[in-house]
């Protein structure tokens, strides 16, 4: 397949109030309100702490080469964070202490790799947000093979990912979405966090849990034979 490279000008910007909402909710809360988007669990923080939240570019990679992830680390800019598809392979490492010192020297947000990353002590020491399903020594090589794409669809954890989603990362995973879709369910994450507390202390005082979220009426709906089946 020939090279597909897209500037990194054609990719929507980071919209920075929404990205502060979404940094406030406890991302679980948002698999309470989404199906979709959330990243193979397998696939872990590997190195940095807190939250990740940044604006996604992509890039697609043969098993071997690593060129054009190299490429693209002297682009990226604050808030981004780099997803790479590495085709499938978890042998060949194509991330670690120099790309990573690159991507920090931009001020980028985070790295995510489809695949396995190397120097891992390293990694943790320059503290950048990074995931991957595990570590390997056998890396990449600057083949320069005209295969691969940049900020253009990738598969990231079994997600569609889309230059310009956003990717939002803790130490329990990963969620990649449209920026729409997230703003959909914002505003009703922050207030389930925001009445979570008083849950917890009702909790605390001896209420059952099923009573307080309505699980118990519903099992007991669930019980009562229907007039039609009766």
């Amino acid at each position: 397949m020939p090279l597909n490279i897209h500037d990194l000008t054609e990719v929507p910007p980071l919209d920075e109030e929404l990205a502060e909402r979404l940094g406030r909710v406890d991302f679980p809360t948002l698999g309470h309100h989404l199906e979709e988007g959330f990243c193979d669990p397998a696939l872990r923080r590997q190195a940095g702490g807190g939250k990740l939240v940044g604006r996604a570019v992509t890039v697609r990679i043969t098993p071997t080469d690593s060129t054009l992830l190299h490429h693209l680390a002297g682009l990226v800019g604050p808030g981004d964070v780099v997803v790479v598809d590495c085709g499938g392979d978890r042998r060949h490492a194509p991330l670690g202490e120099v790309v990573v010192h690159a991507l920090d020297s931009r001020g980028a947000a985070g790295a995510i790799v489809d695949g396995v990353c190397t120097d891992i002590g390293a990694l943790r020491d320059v503290g950048l947000p990074v995931y991957a399903y595990g570590t390997s020594l056998l890396t990449t090589k600057l083949h320069g093979i005209a295969d691969g794409s940049l900020n253009a669809p990738v598969v990231c954890g079994g997600v569609p990912v889309r230059a310009g989603d956003l990717v939002l990362g803790d130490e329990n995973g990963l969620l990649i979405a449209p920026a729409a879709r997230l703003a959909a369910v914002v505003d009703e994450a922050l207030a389930d966090d925001a009445e979570e507390p008083d849950l917890l202390a009702e909790l605390h005082r001896g209420h059952p849990l099923g009573t307080l979220t309505g699980a118990s009426r519903t099992v007991a709906g669930l019980r009562t034979p229907s007039p039609t089946s009766a």
